[in-house]
């Protein structure tokens, strides 16, 4: 899996930038951990601060949101998406193409270990989970007008049908993802929604 913090993915090629990409690791890998040993809500950025060795003022020069100290920022992973689908040649279908979209955002994650316990603390805090359904619905508005073009549907009318396919590509993820989670990080993600998506398909 591919690294997936605030910077580039492209490997630095100046001291400033390698400096930079290790304190957001060194920042990312703190609150991950304290996350999972003692939960999301509970945990204080000023503690993340401290122990990752920085400023609140320096942490909050990587990170915008605490949200965003669960991994990665989550409007990024929408414009991966949104791009990716967006990149692909105009025959490729609908489904063909958000499973790509999709693959694209499960590979920014650096390690499955690290996305383990990221998806574990998405299903199982509230208030993470609250706001993930709340970027996940932006996302799907954001994804419609890509979903329509391949569908041959008109643009801007608000086609029941793409919204009804970007619906059901979110539910997969959230229910390969679930089962992940549930099994250990068994298997891989994406092979669970391949699974799921055939369930409803089928």
């Amino acid at each position: 899996m591919k690294q997936e913090a605030g910077t580039a993915t492209d490997a630095p090629t100046t001291l400033w930038d390698r400096t930079r990409r290790l304190a957001s690791q060194e920042i990312l890998d703190t609150a991950l951990r304290l996350f999972t040993e003692q939960g999301y809500d509970e945990t204080t950025i000023a503690q993340i601060a401290r122990e990752a060795g920085v400023s609140q003022r320096t942490l909050f020069r990587y990170f915008g949101t605490k949200e965003d100290l669960l991994g990665g920022d989550q409007d990024r992973f929408g414009q991966v998406l949104a791009d990716t689908i967006s990149e692909l040649p105009a025959d490729v279908g609908v489904w063909e193409a958000l499973r790509s979209g999709i693959a694209a955002v499960l590979a920014l994650h650096d390690s499955r270990e690290q996305a383990l316990e990221r998806f574990r603390l998405l299903h199982n805090t509230p208030s993470l989970r609250a706001g993930w359904l709340e970027k996940r619905l932006r996302f799907q508005e954001d994804l419609l007008p890509l979903v329509e073009a391949r569908m041959d549907a008109a643009v801007g009318s608000a086609d029941a049908r793409a919204r009804a396919v970007i619906a059901t590509a979110f539910a997969c993820l959230d229910a390969a993802s679930m089962t992940w989670v549930a099994d250990g990080g068994k298997g891989d993600i994406i092979d669970l929604y391949d699974a799921c998506l055939a369930a409803v398909r089928g």
